[in-house]
């Protein structure tokens, strides 16, 4: 079963440079170490001692959609005003799609805008070909070689700042669910890997995505398949991307994955998980995972988790966005939804 994404889901945050040795940055007044090394096979890069990233780190973007609804309801309707800015105040990441001629220029407005509040910015690259099996975000790069040119447009948006990447949500467990498989699974391997090198030399923090617990729960296949698509080289696995699950679950099944890939790291999407996950496999004749309701945003983003193997807790779905039109009326995958978003603070974890 697959998820909609927007366009359309203490070790602290490693911040790894594949460059030659050790640089320091400051970010969010917190000093980052850099350090470089080869990661044996199987297993993440290595992180330094001093990778830390303070809570607030992560960019807080005030263009998106929640920001405006914000303005717009300040006057007329100001509890709700209140309530959107739960999400408004909160960092989310830019999800990257779509054409390779306009990649450069909408990464680089992006991290410009993060690099000026002082700011790192998160982003998720979402393009694979083939991308969530035709299903509510379908679409993605026509082929291999357009992928290959829209990731180096990609990291030439980056002009090698640092930045956080989550790349391509549910694209491993499709290569090993069913959708994807033969000639084309064989490519998605390679292209996955080629993404991981090119975005690591640009200095980005990469987490290669691995879906959720109730998506493949064969963890010996799905560590197969990360590990032949380039997570040994990547910073770690990303889960619960635009999902549900509580986050004690998906630390449980965090852990056994990364059990099987030599201690991995892995961060945990939260943006949505408030109230767990909705029961059943459809509701009102749509997939449950797709704008289900009663559902409420979940942790706030930090990177001060307690847990030694999970970075960070990440807002990675951006709440508020549509998973897409899956009951008449729902608005297409990715567009704002006051209405639904709304709901989601409303629920929210603490209110």
């Amino acid at each position: 079963m697959s998820d909609s994404r927007p366009m359309a889901r203490t070790r602290r945050v490693p911040l790894l440079v594949a460059a030659a040795a050790a640089a320091v940055v400051v970010l969010a007044g917190a000093v980052v170490a850099y350090v470089s090394s080869a990661p044996e096979p199987g297993t993440t890069a290595p992180r330094s001692t001093a990778d830390v990233v303070a809570p607030s780190g992560f960019f807080v973007d005030p263009q998106t959609a929640a920001a405006a609804q914000v303005r717009q309801w300040q006057a007329d309707r100001p509890d709700d005003a209140a309530q959107i800015r739960k999400i408004a105040d909160r960092p989310f990441p830019l999800w990257v799609t779509g054409d390779a001629a306009e990649v450069t220029a909408q990464v680089r407005a992006f991290t410009d805008r993060a690099a000026a509040a002082g700011q790192r910015p998160l982003l998720v690259a979402y393009n694979i070909p083939h991308r969530d099996c035709g299903s509510f975000s379908g679409g993605g790069a026509p082929d291999g070689g357009y992928y290959r040119t829209w990731t180096s447009g990609l990291v030439a948006g980056l002009a090698g700042r640092p930045a956080t990447v989550v790349l391509e949500p549910d694209a491993v467990p499709h290569e090993i669910s069913g959708c994807v498989d033969g000639a084309l699974r064989d490519e998605r391997y390679v292209l996955l890997g080629e993404a991981v090198d090119a975005l690591k030399g640009a200095g980005a923090t990469v987490y290669l995505d691995a879906g959720n617990p109730g998506f493949i729960s064969d963890t010996g296949a799905l560590a197969g398949a990360l590990q032949r698509s380039g997570i040994g080289r990547a910073d770690g696995f990303s889960l619960n991307v635009a999902n549900f699950f509580p986050t004690p679950d998906v630390i449980a099944f965090g852990t056994e994955l990364s059990d099987k890939l030599g201690g991995a790291h892995f961060v945990i999407d939260t943006s949505r998980n408030g109230q767990g996950r909705l029961t059943g496999s459809t509701v009102d004749g749509a997939p449950s995972f797709c704008n289900p309701p009663g559902r409420g945003l979940g942790e706030a983003p930090t990177t001060q988790t307690g847990n030694a193997r999970v970075d960070a807790l990440l807002w990675i779905k951006r709440p508020g966005e549509s998973d897409g039109a899956c009951r008449p009326g729902e608005p297409s995958a990715g567009q704002w939804w006051p209405e639904y978003a709304l709901g989601l603070a409303r629920r929210s974890v603490g209110s």
